[in-house]
């Protein structure tokens, strides 16, 4: 059975339903295949089917609505939280020539004007807009109006209080599957614990959605994680090797952020400022500077969502601790986004320790959330504290299993001192098991060194055989001992239970002796700064295919410069390295090549193809000479 479907070219085809996405895959987006779960996530939405999609920043989560969109009938509804990550995925879906709008508070009233009108028409595959704005009644009345595809909420992490980045907007979204029941559902993020994807199907009322979870490793990704020392010395020797390249540094407040981009800029580093407090003029030309020039670094504030949405930024770093396993796997995220290989450093100091646990206490949030917060803090601590592989200890916290040690992060490239800590790690379990397993690390680190606590006394604890057993370790080094055990397994956190601790199959192993554990030193060695300098090789070119590399990078900045677009909306990196190599010499041959659906193969082809033409051109006179 055929069906017709105004494709994003404005053309009528006539396409098996179950070809079609794949053939909007290829014409549209010009990409020669689905990665993972993408086909099935596709095909249950086109069917009409809700879903809960996790999947990693850069693993392709835009597709898994934007197709659906073009394939069904109608708009697709795409609710994004920054103005900034509308802007950008409107530009690179224009350039493909899919029929896209945006409604958001940055539009002049013609620009709003048009995009309603497009919506009443029914010209349009996807309109994007701010939660805020999707829950107004004038536009509510709109969308009745109109055919719906299918509504998407992108970052929907936003809507749970147990995630990292909690918009109280988002919690109307809900009321969309009353007042347009039957349209399909798609919640989509890349970083979510078991506890907030729980969440997100309660609030949004998903209860019926089919949930997509798909790894959350980023092989092309190398982190690396170093105690603070000299910090402005260690971010200058990581950057100094990639100079000319993209990049991100986070800082936790805006005076740091001000001082570490003239700091930067006073070493000869291209660096820009970019947090709440700047004038919003400035914000924005610094944000499109990031986006449109090769070369820049953008230092930034952590609490900031900046919605980059740019492919190449080729390493990320954290001047300060991260609130978060789950904001910290966020933000290194942005790097590598076009699958080429991409750095991360994190540089943390008991200072930062401090500060973090200060804005927890001291916020108004409710107590429960507050212990939550504390936990998922002692979550990242555990894997800056870890002596094994960090990917490994990462993707443990999302519930993933890597069997083998990554080796691309810096305790697998440079292995860290470590001590054994069995007899330390026995002594922690049994206290977690003599205690009923009822009790969090504060209480357990208590009977450890034998304090004399109301809850002590309470519970009688002191007459427990562990009762005082670990005096020869302080308080702070329990503490590292009791992350280290979690991160590795063999205790872990019972959220349900108020932060209770529990022993694993693997803990009780080592609490009869039948396997041993290390803990990590934690001490800056010479190897592990040099492995944390040195980047890895971004693309692999011979030397003739690397010299026409750069004549098709300047002819792509020639033709976002005219248009006033990032490079990267016209080509990715990944794809002129991939001409350089196929040097196409007809518009056919350009049709296998990632990234050239028709639309760019229509606008930019023989642009291409003059580029490759001219390379050649002086070794064709020579070899007529000859």
């Amino acid at each position: 059975m055929a069906t017709t479907k105004a494709t994003a070219h404005g053309r009528h085809i006539q396409v098996p339903n179950t070809a079609l996405p794949s053939f909007i895959l290829k014409s549209v987006f010009g990409l020669p295949g689905f990665r993972g779960e993408q086909q099935s996530i596709i095909e249950h939405v086109v069917e009409g089917g809700d879903a809960i999609v996790l999947m990693p920043t850069g693993g392709g989560k835009s597709l898994c609505y934007q197709i659906p969109a073009i394939c069904r009938p109608g708009v697709g509804i795409v609710v994004s939280p920054l103005i900034a990550l509308m802007r950008n995925q409107v530009d690179i879906l224009r350039q493909l020539g899919v029929r896209v709008a945006t409604l958001n508070s940055s539009l002049t009233g013609s620009e709003r004007s048009k995009a309603k009108a497009a919506l009443r028409d029914g010209k349009l595959d996807l309109l994007y807009v701010a939660p805020e704005r999707l829950m107004m009644p004038d536009f509510l009345d709109m969308l009745d109006g109109a055919q719906i595809a299918l509504i998407a909420i992108d970052e929907a992490h936003c809507v749970s209080q147990w995630g990292h980045d909690f918009r109280p907007e988002y919690l109307q979204i809900a009321e969309l599957a009353v007042r347009f029941p039957g349209v399909p559902r798609v919640a989509l993020t890349a970083t979510a614990d078991r506890q907030t994807r729980e969440d997100i199907r309660r609030r949004l009322k998903l209860d019926a959605a089919r949930l997509f979870l798909a790894s959350f490793d980023r092989p092309n990704i190398r982190y690396a994680i170093m105690p603070k020392t000299e910090p402005r010395r260690q971010l200058i020797s990581f950057l100094k090797s990639r100079l000319g390249e993209s990049g991100i540094v986070y800082c936790l407040s805006r005076k740091s952020v001000e001082e570490t981009a003239a700091g930067l800029k006073a070493s000869g580093i291209r660096a820009l400022p970019y947090h709440a407090g700047l004038d919003g003029a400035i914000r924005s030309r610094n944000q499109d500077a990031f986006l449109k020039e090769e070369g820049l670094i953008l230092v930034a504030t952590i609490a900031f969502g900046m919605g980059i949405d740019k492919p190449d930024v080729r390493f990320v770093a954290h001047l300060d601790l991260p609130g978060s396993l789950e904001a910290y796997y966020q933000e290194t995220g942005r790097a590598g986004r076009d699958g080429l290989p991409a750095e991360t450093l994190l540089l943390y100091g008991m200072q930062d320790l401090v500060l973090r646990r200060a804005m927890i206490d001291q916020s108004n949030s409710p107590t429960e959330i507050k212990r939550i917060e504390r936990a998922k803090l002692d979550a990242l601590l555990g894997v800056c504290e870890t002596s094994s592989c960090r990917r490994q200890a990462i993707l443990a916290h999302f519930g993933e299993v890597m069997a083998e040690p990554c080796g691309n992060c810096d305790t697998c490239l440079a292995p860290v001192a470590t001590w054994d800590g069995t007899i330390a790690a026995q002594k922690a379990m049994s206290a977690v098991l003599r205690t009923g397993e009822r009790f969090g690390v504060g209480h357990l680190i208590d009977v450890l060194l034998g304090a004399n606590t109301d809850k002590i006394r309470r519970f009688r604890h002191e007459r427990l055989p562990t009762f005082g057993v670990g005096k020869e370790f302080s308080r702070p080094v329990w503490g590292s001992v009791f992350r280290q055990l979690i991160v590795q397994g063999a205790i872990e956190v019972d959220h349900d239970h108020f932060g209770a601790l529990k022993l694993t199959s693997v803990g009780g192993q080592i609490l009869r002796g039948k396997t041993t554990i290390a803990f990590r030193r934690d001490q800056a060695t010479r190897t592990a700064t040099a492995a944390v300098a040195k980047k890895a090789e971004r693309i692999e070119l011979g030397k003739s295919d690397a010299q026409l590399f750069a004549m098709l990078k300047a002819e792509r900045a020639y033709l976002a410069k005219t248009q006033n677009l990032p490079a990267y909306v016209i080509f990715t990196d990944e794809t002129l390295a991939a001409i350089a190599k196929a040097r196409p010499h007809s518009l056919s041959e350009l049709e296998p090549i990632p990234g050239m659906g028709t639309t760019k193969i229509e606008r930019y082809g023989m642009n291409v193809i003059d580029v490759v033409m001219a390379f050649e051109q002086p070794d064709d006179i020579g070899d007529s000479m000859e």
